[in-house]
């Protein structure tokens, strides 16, 4: 959705209808310049004079807003040809009403959107009466506490009423320092389901701020609008057309300079050419033949990169990189001269099963943990043959938990330096023990000798726990003595269980 810029009328029509019109075309030109980054609408506020003030005070010049207020009096029907106005000239239909017999005109008028000012906000019979109508509600937010505000969110909420927030600073003119921009974020993360905007009275000739109020996420900005009659100058906070395009104008740079919203930007071809020529390149320490599996002990990372090269950003421990071609020693390695097979989803899927057992079985571990995932045969075969072993502790004694997922059998291996016993926790496990079948379920504890040979395989799944002497990286020995050889049957990843 495009940012919602509100020209606020307020009474800056001087009590002329005709005046009024002018000040829509007039900067109808101005925000025809502005309306591909912008949506647009125009505010009039209704006050019902009659009922608004007290009778004894009608009269009094003496009192600064009854005065204007009643020097500037429009009658309903010239309202209708100014929100008739505000249609023609592609406007929103924005209305604040200050009394209850005003939003029966708002209703009446066909505003599109309602908005209750600062003075307002807590204004309880008039807020019941805003709820009972239609349009979508924009909440001025000066001066009000948290308490209120909660309190105001949560009376519409409950009537399932569409809310905007506007953060406001009730002083005409506001002085940059007292801004308050910073209160933009705070409605942003306390009312996250609503959106957020900024009701300013700054200096005229302030640009910064809507500039600073963009970068902080407001989605509505609205700013009083203006021309001066004779006798009747404009306010210090109102813009005339020039200051008003200004305005827009350092609004659409910011705009422009703040980005994508939503989600992370999609970076040009200028960024990812300029990021390609500072990294480091894949080099072939020594010659590789066809079929290689790339590894760190048999490349070098160095600047030069050429285009089409193979990076370090490249690498990763997920990331199965094999030579398709010859690459002599000290030569680039392109990306067309190997193939790439990315495990992510995989070891993620292994995990995710891992955890679900361990769920189903009530068995409760850390929340941090080193997993070890065997697959003896390449991640492809890991149904098959293999397991994830969650390493608990390696010290003089050992403590791992070993996860058989339904089906998996592990290969017959044997130990010249540890001995190990198996306590089944859940599940059911078949083992081998030199040859000989034995049955495993929850409970039962096999002592596995030095020496000895074992295998096992679990058809419904099994989580054992394996207590053992020290663990030594070099002391299981491999009937099939290709498993053995391959230096890749291993991938260790460091999970988040809780």
């Amino acid at each position: 959705m495009k940012p919602l810029v509100i020209f606020e009328m307020a009474n800056n029509h001087m009590g002329s209808l005709q005046h009024g019109l002018r000040i829509v075309d007039t900067f109808a030109q101005v925000a025809d310049r502005f309306r591909e980054p912008f949506e647009f609408a125009f505010k009039l506020q209704y006050r019902d004079l009659d009922s608004f003030i007290h009778p004894a005070f009608k009269d009094r010049t003496d009192i600064k807003h009854i005065k204007r207020f009643m020097e500037t009096r429009l009658e309903p029907e010239a309202f209708v040809q100014l929100v008739e106005r505000f249609g023609q000239r592609g406007f929103q239909k924005v209305c604040t009403p200050f009394d209850e017999a005003s939003v029966d005109l708002v209703e009446r008028h066909g505003f599109q959107w309602i908005k209750i000012a600062s003075c307002s906000l807590g204004d309880w019979p008039l807020m019941e009466r805003v709820a009972q109508s239609s349009p979508p509600i924009l909440l001025s937010t000066a001066g009000s506490n948290l308490e209120t505000l909660d309190r105001v969110v949560s009376f519409f909420e409950h009537r399932s009423r569409e809310t905007t927030l506007l953060h406001c600073v009730g002083e005409y003119p506001t002085a940059p320092e007292h801004m308050q921009l910073n209160q933009i974020q705070l409605l942003k993360e306390r009312y996250g389901n609503h959106p957020v905007g900024l009701s300013s009275h700054e200096s005229p000739g302030d640009v910064r701020t809507v500039q600073l109020a963009l970068a902080k996420g407001a989605m509505v900005l609205e700013k009083h609008v203006g021309l001066p009659m004779e006798g009747r100058p404009l306010n210090a906070y109102s813009c005339d057309p020039g200051q008003i395009e200004a305005w827009l104008e350092a609004a659409r740079c910011a705009l422009a300079a703040c980005g994508d919203r939503e989600g992370r930007y999609t970076s040009s071809q200028v960024e990812q050419q300029s990021l390609h020529e500072l990294r480091r390149g894949v080099y072939a320490k020594a010659a590789l033949g066809r079929g290689v599996r790339i590894d760190p002990s048999r490349i070098l990372l160095a600047m030069p990169v050429a285009p089409g090269q193979l990076t370090a950003n490249d690498l990763g421990k997920y990331v199965e990189f094999e030579t398709l071609e010859a690459v002599p020693a000290l030569g680039p390695i392109r990306l067309d001269q190997v193939l790439r097979r990315d495990n992510r989803e995989k070891v993620n899927s292994i995990v995710d099963r891992v955890r679900a057992m361990l769920k189903e079985s009530h068995t409760v571990v850390g929340l941090k943990c080193d997993v070890e995932i065997s697959h003896h045969y390449g991640l492809d075969r890991f149904e098959e043959a293999g397991a994830t072993i969650l390493n608990v502790v390696n010290r003089s004694y050992c403590k791992k938990l070993i996860v058989m997922l339904p089906g998996q059998r592990h290969p017959e291996q044997y130990h010249k330096r540890k001995e190990e016993t198996f306590h089944i926790l859940h599940g059911t496990l078949e083992l081998a023990l030199d040859g000989e079948p034995r049955m495993a379920r929850p409970g039962d504890i096999i002592t596995v000798e030095r020496g000895v040979r074992h295998a096992f395989s679990s058809p419904d799944g099994c989580i054992l726990e394996e207590i053992s002497s020290t663990h030594f990286k070099q002391d299981s020995f491999y009937t099939d003595e290709s498993i053995g050889r391959n230096p890749y049957r291993k991938t260790y990843v460091t999970h988040f269980f809780g």
